[in-house]
């Protein structure tokens, strides 16, 4: 299996100082160990209101659990309310709905029901995603891993853009992953109609590039309004249910065999999970932590537009060097963080979800 991966580079990236000088660490004062409670330890979110895509397993379920019990009342997006319903039973203040983020009108559904309520949105957490696999399409033809990751969640928060407004004071929370490395946005084809490459990883990179590039232009566009902008990294973990999408009739859940989760030194061998939070392996309670930083933390109350890792803003990666997948680099490069990419995807994402 190859470990070592070129780095997407762009070395003509011109970043803007206002770029400069809020990617850097805030020294929270939390590391890549604190979990969500840690982070949430001694808050009172009673009356916020969140919708947490994917909120019923692997990180999103420990987010939402560790949401609800700091108080905030939690509305999660599944394709299947029912056995998201039985997964989230005993944690109080949760409802589910139907959100299929390959599927527009299911967003579009799902939007309109939230805004029925007349409950303000405070934070909504982009979280559900696909990673890597074969090639699959939605009904438009779109790239699985960039219709789900990105457009999908792009379609969701404008839909929700008058919930987020009557907040009063709202985050938009992407999470994405140090994966972004691999790829910056195929602005000729980012549906892979060529170039799609055997296990998916650029396809997977493409889209949390996007995940990135989104939160920093929401957070020039809506700041204004009181709404912030965040991409969150939270590690490394094994037990997450993340994984490639299914292709039409296909029933087995893909994902990475234990061979190749022991060559990344995820596991060892006798298939436990290695649980090293300084090296980015960690719990879903550490990978959790940094989504609810994001969400909830008074540090981040000026600064927004920004990628953070183990509970801080993450600091930039100015020289990105060949990706090697036995001990990956996951501090955010320029092309991620690129206001003027920022501005292109906001358009073309616009014009994709119409089609």
């Amino acid at each position: 299996m190859t470990t070592q991966i070129p780095a997407a580079q762009a070395t003509d990236i011109q970043l803007p100082q206002s770029v400069l000088d809020k990617q850097r660490p805030l020294d929270s004062g939390f590391t890549a160990a604190n979990t969500a409670d840690d982070v949430l330890a001694g808050r009172d979110l009673t009356g916020t209101h969140v919708v947490v895509t994917g909120g019923h397993h692997g990180i999103g379920r420990e987010t939402t659990r560790a949401l609800t019990a700091a108080g905030a009342s939690v509305t999660v997006g599944s394709r299947d309310p029912e056995a998201a319903a039985a997964k989230l039973a005993g944690i109080e203040r949760v409802e589910t709905s139907r959100l299929d983020l390959m599927d527009p009108d299911s967003i579009d559904a799902f939007a309109e029901r939230y805004l029925a309520t007349g409950r303000p949105l405070h934070v909504l957490l982009n979280n559900a995603g696909l990673m890597a696999g074969p090639v699959v399409r939605d009904a438009r033809g779109y790239e699985s891993q960039f219709s789900t990751n990105h457009l999908g969640h792009f379609q969701l928060t404008l839909a929700l853009l008058p919930a987020l407004r009557a907040a009063g004071g709202a985050r938009v929370v992407n999470l994405t992953s140090g994966g972004h490395r691999l790829s910056g946005i195929r602005w000729e084809d980012p549906h892979f109609e060529s170039g799609y490459d055997e296990m998916g990883l650029l396809g997977y990179g493409q889209s949390k590039t996007a995940n990135v590039l989104f939160a920093v232009e929401l957070d020039r566009r809506w700041a204004a309004d009181g709404i912030r902008g965040y991409a969150v990294h939270p590690g490394i973990i094994v037990t997450t249910s993340l994984g490639p999408a299914r292709a039409p009739g296909a029933t087995a859940r893909g994902g990475m065999d234990s061979e190749a989760l022991r060559a990344q030194g995820l596991i060892n061998e006798h298939g436990q999970q290695i649980i090293d939070p300084e090296h980015e392996k960690k719990t879903l309670q550490q990978g959790a932590s940094t989504s609810v930083f994001a969400a909830t933390s008074t540090l981040l109350a000026e600064v927004g537009g920004v990628y953070l890792k183990d509970n801080d803003i993450s600091e930039l990666d100015l020289d990105p060097q060949p990706i090697d997948m036995t001990a990956p680099e996951t501090t955010v490069v320029p092309h991620a963080v690129d206001p003027a990419a920022a501005g292109r995807l906001w358009e073309l994402s616009e014009t994709l979800i119409r089609r």
